[in-house]
This record gives structure tokens, C-alpha cells and sequence, in this order.
């Protein structure tokens, strides 16, 4: 099994591994992701946790071709130890802000699940750096209307939910979050408003 073929069997589906270690292949959102999912039975059979569904539904379909087990962050307690698996692969890092960066996707990561093999022998050493060491002006730091995050969590979520409920509010709520967005690899996402507003209302319902 190569990295190559877990990434063409993601692609169709807007996914892409976001990294590798220790047998553990994370895969999670590219930019395709919304096109798919919004097309998709999960997102309009207006149950619980579409997200979460969709994604043991697809995950879970490549694992049985591949031969993996797999794990979801939704799974728990006890929940899987994404953030240290994340970390592992090279491809993750701190950024100013307090939240985890990916070197391509930036500040807009979305793991969806791992695919879990004894061993996949062709995992190249990690050779990323984290994309904050080159960003000019670190937009990130100013973008939060309430300062809401820094480089020391925990996050203020109460700061962040109570603006959310402001008119000022409602852009963040529309256009998703001004930290993530203000990224400039982040942007390469070009999420769509209806992608962002539905990440929007399941992290504060209204």
C-alpha cells in the first residue's frame, strides 16, 4: 500500500491525507470537500452529525479496500489522540495563534478520520516547515474581533460565542472565522459562504 493510492482514493471525494506516522494515515478535508459533501445523503437527510456520518461512511469504504482499521475524532470518550498524531507526521505545527497549521492546508484543518495499517513501509521522512516561519505580517494574530485566541490556550469561547451573538457577529458567522480565513495559505481553500456558515452554526447554534 503507497500514500499515493490512499490519496487518489481520496481525491474524488474533496479529501486528501493530511500526514502519516507510526502506521497512522490522517485524512482530512481539501477543497474539493464541500462540492461532494453537499451533494451527498448525509448532508440532507437532516439527521444528527452529517459530517461525522459522511466521513465513516467514505473513511470507512477505503479502509476495507485497503485493509485498515480506522479511527474518528468524533469517536469517545476516550477520544483518539488526533492532536499527538497530527504532530507526529511532520506536516503539523504550532502557529502564532495557538492553533494547529498544516503546511499546505494551512489554518483550515479538517481531520476526518485516520486509516490505520501495521505498517506502510513508503512513508517519506517529513520535510515540511511550518508555513507561520516565512508569513509576512502574521495576519492571524489581528484578525479575531475579540481576541479570542493566542499562543497560550485555552481559546476565550465565551469571548467568541457572545460577539457571535452581536450584529457585528453576523460576518464571522456567514463567512466562518476572520483567524482561519485571514491565513494566507489558509485562502488556498477559497471556502465557499455555505461551507462556512454550516461550520459556523455547529459550533454555535442559534
Amino acid at each position: 500500500m503507497t500514500l499515493r493510492a490512499i490519496s487518489d482514493a481520496c481525491a474524488p471525494h474533496g479529501m486528501m491525507v493530511m500526514g502519516a506516522s507510526g502506521g497512522r494515515v490522517l485524512v482530512g478535508c481539501d477543497a474539493g470537500f464541500w462540492a461532494v459533501f453537499s451533494a451527498s445523503p448525509e448532508y440532507s437527510d437532516g439527521a444528527p452529525h452529517p459530517v461525522d456520518r459522511w466521513s465513516k461512511r467514505i473513511i470507512g469504504a477505503m479502509a476495507e479496500t485497503f485493509g485498515a482499521a480506522t479511527a474518528f475524532p468524533s469517536d469517545g470518550p476516550p477520544y483518539a489522540p488526533f492532536i499527538a498524531w497530527a504532530m507526529d507526521t511532520g506536516r503539523f505545527f504550532q502557529s502564532p495563534v495557538g492553533m494547529m497549521v498544516h503546511d499546505t492546508a494551512g489554518l483550515m484543518i479538517s481531520i476526518r478520520g485516520a486509516l490505520i495499517f501495521d505498517g506502510i513501509p513508503d512513508v517519506p521522512p517529513p520535510d515540511a516547515t511550518s508555513p507561520c516561519d516565512t508569513c509576512a505580517g502574521k495576519p492571524c494574530i489581528t484578525a479575531c474581533p475579540v481576541g479570542a485566541l493566542s499562543d497560550t490556550p485555552p481559546y476565550d469561547v465565551p469571548a467568541c460565542k457572545a460577539f457571535l451573538n452581536t450584529d457585528a457577529g453576523n460576518d464571522c458567522m456567514i463567512n466562518g472565522c476572520k483567524v482561519r480565513n485571514a491565513c494566507p495559505v489558509s485562502q488556498r481553500f477559497d471556502r465557499p459562504a455555505a461551507q462556512s456558515h454550516f461550520h459556523m452554526k455547529a459550533f454555535h447554534p442559534t
